[in-house]
């Protein structure tokens, strides 16, 4: 008896893999985990999504837009990392000191700025 659908064989372990076959078949996976933060990496972390959320309330400029970038990367390895490293707080202060008008006009960038003991 013939069939027009495909063979498919699997040799080997398949633990933590994603797949899907057929025209429609559709797969996702959720291996990954965040990683796990200490209370000052939350504080950082919750202080950084304000202080982008306020970047978008002021007027956009090359020093905004850096400040922003900044932020952005700090949030994203602290989500995955747990910690941002040395090197990107070391750039956000620089950041934020540049931009200290700015820290006088939000009060989430003081936030911030005290969390990361300028």
């Amino acid at each position: 008896m013939a069939t027009d659908e495909p063979n498919v064989s699997i040799s080997g372990g398949v633990s933590k893999s994603t797949f899907a076959i057929g025209s429609h078949a559709h797969a996702e996976s959720h291996h990954g985990t965040t990683a796990p933060r200490d209370q000052a990496a939350e504080e950082l972390l919750a202080a950084v999504r304000e202080l982008r959320a306020d970047l978008t309330r002021v007027r956009a400029s090359d020093e905004t837009a850096a400040l922003d970038g900044a932020l952005a990367d700090t949030e994203e390895e602290i989500t995955r990392t747990g910690a941002p490293s040395p090197s990107r707080l070391d750039r956000l202060r620089q950041l934020l000191q540049d931009s200290q008008a700015l820290v006088g006009l939000i009060a989430s960038a003081g936030a911030v700025a005290g969390l990361l003991n300028m």
